[in-house]
């Protein structure tokens, strides 16, 4: 009979050196991301490609799952409160809930061809490539080869997954588990429903108020890439940004990516004509790195155990999505940061505040998913949505892929994509085979909006609070209630024991018609 604790002793051992292998691969994929030569990229999928099946075999070997075993034994032996009466009462809790989180991922790892792994880690890594040049060349048929690779591969793997799933669960659904563990079209079908019911006449509000107007439209200032460069650093500094931990860097895509316990990095992008999207990525990137930097990792019962995660992707986006828009975007934000940018560009092109303002919410129609306003951009993720699943599940080929988006942006968006790097080219996630991830946008800014009414409650306005300067009480506030859950709770339990109330799209409809009517009143 193992002494007290030894069997988790071993056990979190083989977890830190897991860890060690996984944070090198995400040290591999920043590098590629941000400063690779296009070169290197077959060289770096073979990398890739090796830690993916070292990774998998230390997830997924017998040795491993005897690990598990005997932990789960000994956790069960010492969670009587009879034999540890002085322990903390939450440590076997919590114990329980990493094993439980374990073994899910055991089962999950053990149900995979190692060949299939290794495909997949290769493929993704070419995909990001040939994306990347595809997107520069404007041409899908550079891409559609990897994109019909990535997705044979990615139904091969839900196939191999679904013994072990429950039986209801379709391929999309088993590939999105990974980022919303249980989630269901069904449920993403009743969130996303009073979206789109409620968003249309609204934004048929601004768009006819837009075309009655006679006032002169919030011009588009030119804002040069060191201001830009410049004004994003000062931004982070303001917000709790230690160089001594974290990095920022350029990609093709805004990223935020976590490389160890004490190694965060963002990244952003400079986009001619689109004066603030390299701060408002930083904004929303920060968001999700402050997320990260305070997961609880700070002691053995978490790091490098399962707790110390995030619970769902959707919380990740509410971090991001809550910095970057209910604080970033809002009025108390503008007034305090127009001075700035003003004084940099030694003008103020918007002749005061509250333009500035109008020009950080724009609330009109974009070809842009990273660049759509509030009020649009879950109609961005309803779009991924349907394509995703017709993709994987109903046969519709990639040839076909443009044509449809083009066609659904219109009826959506009232707008036609004239190039695919504009269209169905612009986002990373399907070149590296992200399947199921896109409704996390969308189910984040639910999750945020549900959260921000629960933080007013207790804080009062955060308008009152971004206007005096206090951010960081925003993230205090964060730090207490949402933070230190990590995975003890699914991302609709976080929201529900946080909140008090299931998740539903009622607060960020609310949310949504209330800053209509403030851009309404002061156009």
């Amino acid at each position: 009979m193992p002494q007290p604790a030894q069997a988790l002793g071993r056990l979190r051992k083989h977890l830190h050196q897991t860890r060690l292998l996984g944070s090198i691969s995400s040290s591999l994929y920043y590098d590629q991301n941000t400063v690779m030569p296009p070169a290197g990229a077959d060289w770096r999928g073979q990398q890739l490609a090796l830690l993916a099946s070292q990774l998998h075999e230390r997830q997924s070997s017998d040795s491993y799952a005897d690990l598990v075993a005997a932990a789960e034994a000994e956790a069960e032996a010492v969670s009587n409160p009879d034999a540890e009466p002085t322990e903390d009462p939450a440590v076997p809790g919590r114990r329980r809930r990493n094993l439980q989180l374990l073994r899910q991922e055991l089962e999950r790892q053990r149900s995979l061809d190692p060949l299939l792994v290794a495909s997949l880690a290769r493929a993704q890594s070419r995909g990001n490539a040939v994306w990347q040049e595809a997107r520069r060349r404007n041409e899908f048929a550079v891409f559609a080869p990897a994109l019909e690779e990535l997705l044979q591969l990615r139904r091969e793997q839900a196939a191999q997954l679904a013994p072990i799933e429950p039986a209801a669960r379709s391929p999309w659904e088993i590939l999105a588990q990974p980022f919303e563990p249980g989630v269901s079209k069904a449920r993403l079908q009743e969130l996303f429903a009073p979206l789109s019911a409620g968003i249309p006449p609204l934004l048929e509000r601004v768009l006819a108020a837009t075309r009655s107007s006679t006032s002169t439209p919030t011009p588009a200032a030119a804002i040069p890439e060191a201001l830009q460069e410049s004004l994003c650093a000062e931004l982070l500094e303001s917000w709790g940004y230690d160089p001594a931990r974290c990095q920022r860097s350029r990609s093709a895509h805004p990223f935020s990516c976590t490389l160890g316990p004490a190694d965060y990095r963002i990244t952003t992008r400079v986009v001619p004509g689109q004066p603030f999207s390299a701060f408002l990525a930083t904004a929303h990137e920060w968001g999700h790195s402050l997320y990260e930097q305070g997961l609880p990792r700070g002691d053995d019962h978490y790091f490098p155990w399962p707790l110390g995660e995030a619970t769902s992707m959707g919380v990740h986006e509410s971090q991001s999505l809550f910095w970057e828009c209910r604080v970033a975007r809002s009025k108390a934000f503008a007034s305090r940061w127009h001075p700035r940018f003003a004084e940099g560009l030694g003008t103020d092109p918007w002749g005061g505040s509250q333009a500035f303002w109008r020009g950080l919410n724009p609330m009109r129609p974009g070809l842009i998913r990273v660049e759509a306003d509030e009020l649009t951009y879950c109609l961005h993720i309803v779009l991924r949505f349907e394509l995703e699943l017709a993709l994987v599940e109903q046969g519709l080929p990639v040839a076909e892929l443009p044509e449809l988006w083009n066609r659904r942006m219109g009826e959506l968006l009232g707008l036609s994509p004239q190039r695919d790097a504009e269209g169905c080219l612009q986002d990373i996630h399907w070149a590296e085979g992200l399947f199921g991830y896109f409704p996390s946008y969308a189910l984040g800014h639910l999750i945020s909006a549900q959260l921000a009414e629960t933080m007013e409650r207790q804080l009062g306005p955060i308008e009152s609070v971004v206007a005096a300067g206090e951010e960081l009480r925003l993230q205090h506030w964060l730090g207490e209630q949402v933070w230190p859950l990590g995975r003890s709770v699914e991302g609709e339990e976080l929201v529900a024991q946080v909140s008090g109330a299931p998740l539903s799209a009622g607060p960020f409809l609310r949310y949504l018609d209330g800053k209509v009517d403030r851009l309404l009143e002061c156009a």
